[in-house]
């Protein structure tokens, strides 16, 4: 093995190997291990699918890191198992990128046509397609690649084609006019997912309505002055005693020639402004429920570009919203009608690609009744057939199937899957697979002649109609294929809680409705990655990390430029810029995928939002190296060497050899348990701990002594446990960090006499009960604290670890000696001290340094073995600059002007000032002892 871990040597070929050797497909695994298939237990799980264009973030490195440690765990349990990858089109922001390429050569879509269009777009998906699912190979996340799926194949649009027209055959579809969100810039119905509201400054308006009768007014607060030209009323509470006497009366409608009635519903809230709401059916959602309980008309006044159209008074027609806003509020104030203005805080609903903001549209669109399909979906997680992990997230997916609103699924894109519904000239609609079906079908032969011209209709579905179906659309439905019958239901779902509704609620919906069965056990919820300091991660912000530049390491210059990319602004980029500089000084050093998988395992606390640290990325990295180095050592003791491979040759195993085979089966346990718990975060400390503590911090050691002065029997144990253990390790380790698994076990699975083309599909440890040691896991607990202690002295005493000393025992019990002689040589070898000398009661101990090991102390004879004097001469220099360094640190926290410090730099002095006295009062405590020698 090369010295130095490098995990660029390894990954790329790796990689490659895993791909091109199809390890990853449940054919070739069930073939290499020759079984059959149909005798395995399943086990499925479907990626989330990414925008096909799009590129690797930090949420789906976590996500994918997750779902391939299940993926290979339950492989090498012997599952048939299958990771199904596929992408997703992306309608809205695929459309929106090609559109932008066209704007920049002056050419709009409509330009085009729709054919010449979607041409356009197919060849930047071929161009760009490929960039996410390279980042994932690079991942070496192990999907099935000859399964993989994208959302407009034809067998997937076959499927969204059924999903339609059998749903509308169950009369669980319709087209109506309702309120949707629609983005006046992208012209087109976007769902709530697709919305970003934010907090923004803005105006309320107070506006004098005068009541009809003349006696007066009523004062009406609005934050959108131009959607009054809508208003169909005015509402006031009905147990307001300022105004539930006027109920049924009505009010002029200012700049508009009619009259609209008050009325009373509890909708209104008292306290908000002067408790007087006007109601805008058609331009708000709430004012919609309201104008459907009181029969209000629906009054559209603005155009799909959200100017205002024919419906408004002739003095606005034409104008842009903001522009109507301003005439309205100056027209208002000529006539004396402005009561007040205050500035206001208010949420803002911007589309999340467009950034203009959505207004609330009335529009003919396709609607799903959900009210129906979301009865089954409450049903399958309240008898338990649906599970969430964690369980707190049950409840908000309860609460929204039960407040279900129906979905609207149409979409004013071109790209997407268009919608099988056809018109004919006197608006008759036509729903079927194709024309002919339609054609064909007796139901329409009353409307429908063979002369009759039928228009497709233009729109397509929104994203989230087609990945409704995504957990069996990829397993060949609605073919009854053999995949379908193997994998459905899949076993888990891993995605985030921003789209439990979006998109996990209507893939159970779907899938109860159509499969008769939930498309997965079990939901495992993920929080969000975000940076250091807890915020999320934006390009705005500039604190976006790309997976990759953790990978393989980016410079500083290439981050700043990275990030700095795109912005308007010179003082955002500016800032941005000095944060980077700040926070990467030496710019990014590359880590591995190994080091940034184990970190998102290590951080995954069930429900819990991710801090990322890149440095705790480079403390996985010496992880990597700790096993890196390991081996390497197992390899120099082993290779070419009897390690126990004929199991009729005896062999010896020490304590030690014991201790190590016995902890491992403990861990085993706690592996199992957490796997089958999602707790991926204890998971890993254990598999840390276990590994870098137990294995190689002591186990190598204590396996020195009998690799060194043993005889032939007790070489054969040691060698046959160091690899075998190890051999272990790497099968435990391998579904958290594949590459540096896989390269090892190659060089350490034939002396462990494992065989096998990949670790991939070797077997996953499982505990045995009866290898477990209690009395040697006692033995060697005792002989670490034996080392332990002896090195405590040596440090406190600052005594050379190469200096050979002498050592007594006070207070030893039986176990002790009988410890003592069992385990001498590695007593001696390993704390480096002469035999020790067992004092009997009544012996006089000279003067020296002691350690406690249970009941029994451990004295070293300070006599020759340090110079007193000269000892605290030079702990008194040390102890009087500490002092020094001490206070110019307080002083410097204590100083008024620190406080306007940034917090980070303030915070770093109180951790220096915590960790001075710490030393200070350590090196106080070492001068003390030795005066007292």
């Amino acid at each position: 093995m090369d010295k130095i871990f490098d995990p660029r040597a390894i990954e790329a070929r790796w990689c490659a190997s895993w791909e091109q050797n199809g390890y990853a497909q449940p054919e070739t695994a069930a073939s290499l291990r020759g079984v059959d298939r149909a005798s395995l237990k399943p086990y499925s799980i479907v990626i989330p699918p990414p925008n096909v264009t799009g590129t690797l973030h930090m949420g789906h490195a976590f996500q994918h890191a997750v779902m391939d440690a299940l993926t290979r765990y339950h492989r090498m349990l012997g599952c048939d198992t299958a990771w199904i990858p596929g992408t997703d089109h992306a309608g809205i922001a695929t459309q929106m990128v090609v559109e932008r390429q066209l704007a920049a050569q002056g050419i709009k879509r409509t330009d085009l046509g729709r054919d010449k269009f979607l041409e356009k777009v197919w060849e930047w998906k071929e161009y760009s397609g490929g960039t996410i699912t390279n980042q994932i190979r690079r991942m070496g996340n192990s999907v099935d690649w000859s399964r993989e799926h994208f959302t407009m194949d034809d067998t997937l649009s076959r499927a969204v084609t059924e999903e339609f027209v059998r749903l509308h055959a169950e009369g669980l579809i319709y087209r109506g006019k309702r309120l949707v969100n629609w983005d006046p810039v992208l012209l087109t119905a976007i769902s709530d997912l697709e919305v970003e509201s934010k907090e923004e400054n803005g105006k309320l308006w107070h506006f004098r309505y005068p009541l009809a009768s003349g006696s007066g007014h009523l004062v009406v607060a609005t934050t959108r002055p131009e959607t009054m030209l809508g208003d169909s009323a005015v509402a006031v509470h009905p147990e307001d005693d300022r105004y539930k006497h006027l109920i049924g009366q009505s009010v002029r409608l200012p700049l508009c020639d009619r009259e609209i009635p008050i009325i009373g519903d509890d909708y209104v809230d008292r306290e908000f402004g002067t408790g007087v709401v006007k109601i805008t059916p058609a331009h708000d959602f709430n004012d919609y429920a309201v104008g459907q309980r009181h029969a209000l008309p629906v009054i559209n006044v603005f155009t799909p570009t959200a100017h205002i159209n024919d419906e408004a008074p002739a003095a606005y027609r034409g104008l842009d919203r903001y522009d109507a806003r301003t005439r309205i509020v100056e027209d208002l104030e000529k006539l004396g009608l402005v009561d007040k203005i205050d500035d206001h805080k208010l949420m803002v609903p911007r589309g999340d690609r467009s950034g203009v903001v959505v207004e609330p549209y009335l529009t003919d669109q396709w609607f799903v009744d959900m009210k129906t399909l979301a009865e089954r979906s409450l049903a399958s997680v309240e008898d338990g057939r649906t599970r969430f992990v964690p369980e707190n997230w049950i409840n908000t997916y309860k609460q929204w199937l039960n407040n279900i609103q129906d979905w609207c699924i149409s979409r004013n894109l071109w790209w997407g899957h268009r919608i099988p519904a056809w018109y004919d000239d006197a608006g008759n609609i036509y729903v079927g697979r194709s024309e002919d079906e339609i054609r064909a079908n007796p139901a329409y032969a009353s409307t429908l002649s063979a002369d009759t011209i039928l228009r497709r209709d233009e729109d397509t579905f929104d994203t989230w109609f087609s990945s409704a179906l995504w957990p069996f659309s990829t397993l060949g439905w609605p073919e009854q294929t053999e995949d379908l019958k193997r994998w459905y239901p899949t076993n888990v779902l891993v995605t985030g809680f921003d789209i439990i509704f979006f998109w996990v609620a209507r893939m159970s919906m779907m899938g109860l409705h159509f499969m008769g069965e939930v498309p997965f056990r079990e939901v495992y919820i993920t929080g969000l990655v975000r940076d250091a300091e807890g915020n999320k991660m934006s390009k705005s912000k500039g604190n976006v990390l790309d997976p990759l530049d953790l990978v393989d390491g980016i410079s500083l210059e290439d981050l700043v430029s990275k990030r700095t990319t795109g912005l308007m602004q010179p003082q955002m980029a500016a800032k941005i810029e000095a944060a980077t500089r700040r926070q990467y000084p030496q710019g990014i050093e590359p880590v591995g995928v190994d080091a940034l998988r184990f970190t998102f395992l290590a951080l995954a606390s069930t429900g819990r939002d991710i801090r990322f640290d890149s440095s705790r990325a480079s403390g996985y990295r010496n992880f990597c190296n700790k096993i890196w180095n390991a081996a390497r050592f197992v390899l120099m003791q082993c290779e070419d060497k009897d390690c126990g491979q004929d199991e009729s040759l005896p062999h010896t195993l020490s304590a030690a050899d014991r201790w190590i085979v016995s902890r491992l089966q403990k861990v085993e346990a706690e592996v199992a348990e957490l796997f089958r718990t999602y707790r991926f975060d204890l998971l890993s400390q254990t598999l840390y701990q276990f590994v870098w503590n137990e294995y190689c911090d002591w186990y190598l050691e204590l396996s020195k002594p009998a690799l060194q002065d043993g005889d032939a029997e007790a070489q054969r144990g040691s060698r046959r446990t160091l690899v075998r253990v190890l051999e272990t390790i790497l099968r435990l380790l391998h579904p958290l960090m594949p590459f540096i698994t896989e390269e090892v076990w190659q060089r350490v699975a034939p002396l462990a006499a494992c065989s096998g083309e990949t670790l991939m599909l070797a077997p996953y440890p499982v505990s045995d009960a009866a290898r477990i040691d209690e009395n040697a896991e006692a033995d060697i607990e005792w002989l670490k604290g034996f080392i332990l202690g002896i090195r405590q002295i040596r440090g406190e005493m600052d005594i050379s670890p190469a200096k050979t000393i002498p050592v007594l025992l006070q207070n030893a019990s039986a176990s002790d000696r009988t410890r003592v002689e069992a385990m001498l040589g590695s007593i001696r070898f390993l704390a480096k001290v002469e035999a020790p000398r067992i004092l009997e009661s009544g012996d006089e101990a000279p003067q020296s340094a002691t350690a406690l090991l249970g009941q029994m102390s451990l004295l070293v004879p300070m006599a020759g073995l340090i110079d007193k004097e000269a000892e605290l001469v030079r702990l008194s220099k040390q102890i009087a600059k500490l002092e020094s360094d001490l206070e110019k640190t307080t002083a410097r926290l204590s100083n008024p002007n620190f406080g306007k410090a940034p917090e980070h730099v303030q915070q770093q002095t109180r951790d220096l000032v915590a960790k001075q006295q710490q030393d200070l009062d350590a090196l106080r405590v070492q001068h003390g002892r030795i005066e007292s020698l």
